[in-house]
């Protein structure tokens, strides 16, 4: 109900970036600079400065920016009383979350979620978890749901459980009969990264850093941008790597892999975070009940450890 074109001039406002804004709306770019044009016709006059491939807000932007930001605010609470008042739980809820949790925890935590509140559509947007940090950040998605600490004030962040990292090796592999491995009995082995910006590849440099290393002294052949890309390697014997527990469960059953603990053991945080002072929409509010509560049993199911008052310190706050 809320203007379209308002919706699409915001959201490209917020990221600057006509590419960006279509890849958030699920919308084509053509599409995008449509609807932006047709509200400074509206208006008779430009909202963006476009020069050397960069766009701005000219003054006349940075007003209607500003009451655009006030107007859906109000709607989204507008449409959230009404819904509660009927008692209905719908909307529209777009989700940001990093590549591991996307790919191994999502898929059938929101297949529950549908059955019990099937007017909510979700959309999902995966990316690593500096991302979706950043677009929690930026007001382009309701929740995130990342895989390493997050220490920002100006966001609300609970962590829902702990997981293990673990070297994952070839069977007949060198190191594949030991019991525990440390990062000085990796370093003569060719080691398989994850990409920059990653939270695994965050929690493993830093965990490195810890044991009087630095990511240069381990013998980096490949960074590779997803977990399956990095088990793949593995299995072809291109070198070991260090992966969540949580990815490995089929390799273990069918035994392509070895999963080896760290010496000393190395836990990172999966975490719900959010803007601290959104409006909250009653169908994020559910969703957000829903997977703390989800996420917590299967942690249990599956033998992780659930996080302590003292890890929540830890891992949210510097």
């Amino acid at each position: 109900m809320a203007d379209r074109r308002l919706q699409v001039f915001y959201t490209v406002a917020k990221v600057l970036s006509f590419t960006k804004a279509a890849e958030t709306l699920h919308m084509t770019q053509p599409a995008v600079t449509f609807q932006v044009k047709q509200l400074e016709e509206f208006f008779n006059t430009r909202l963006f400065d476009r020069t050397h491939n960069k766009i701005t807000l000219t003054d006349a932007g940075k007003i209607v920016y500003d009451y655009a930001e006030k107007i859906l605010d109000h709607y989204e609470k507008m449409n959230s009383e009404v819904r509660e008042l009927t008692g209905e739980v719908t909307g529209s809820l777009l989700i940001g979350a990093s590549t591991t949790i996307a790919e191994y925890m999502l898929p059938s935590l929101l297949g529950a979620f549908k059955k019990q509140f099937e007017d909510v559509n979700i959309r999902l947007q995966v990316g690593n978890t500096d991302a979706i940090v950043a677009m929690v950040e930026n007001n382009m998605i309701d929740l995130g749901v990342v895989e390493a600490p997050v220490y920002n004030k100006n966001l609300e962040v609970e962590v829902c459980r702990l997981d293990e990292m673990v070297l994952i090796v070839p069977h007949g592999h060198p190191l594949s009969n030991r019991d525990k491995i440390s990062i000085e009995d990796m370093r003569k082995y060719r080691y398989i990264s994850r990409e920059e910006g990653s939270g695994s590849r965050s929690v493993i440099d830093n965990y490195i850093r810890e044991q009087g290393l630095s990511y240069s002294d381990l013998n980096v052949v490949m960074e590779l941008g997803s977990p399956e890309a990095v088990k793949m390697a593995v299995e072809s014997d291109v070198g070991l790597a260090i992966v969540s527990r949580t990815t490995i469960s089929k390799e273990l059953k069918l035994g392509t892999l070895k999963a080896l603990p760290l010496d000393p053991p190395l836990n990172r945080p999966f975490s719900h975070v959010r803007q601290k002072h959104k409006f909250r929409h009653r169908a994020v509010g559910e969703l957000l009940d829903f997977a703390v509560d989800y996420c917590k049993e299967k942690a249990v199911e599956q033998g992780f450890r659930l996080p302590s008052e003292e890890d929540m310190e830890k891992y949210t706050s510097k």
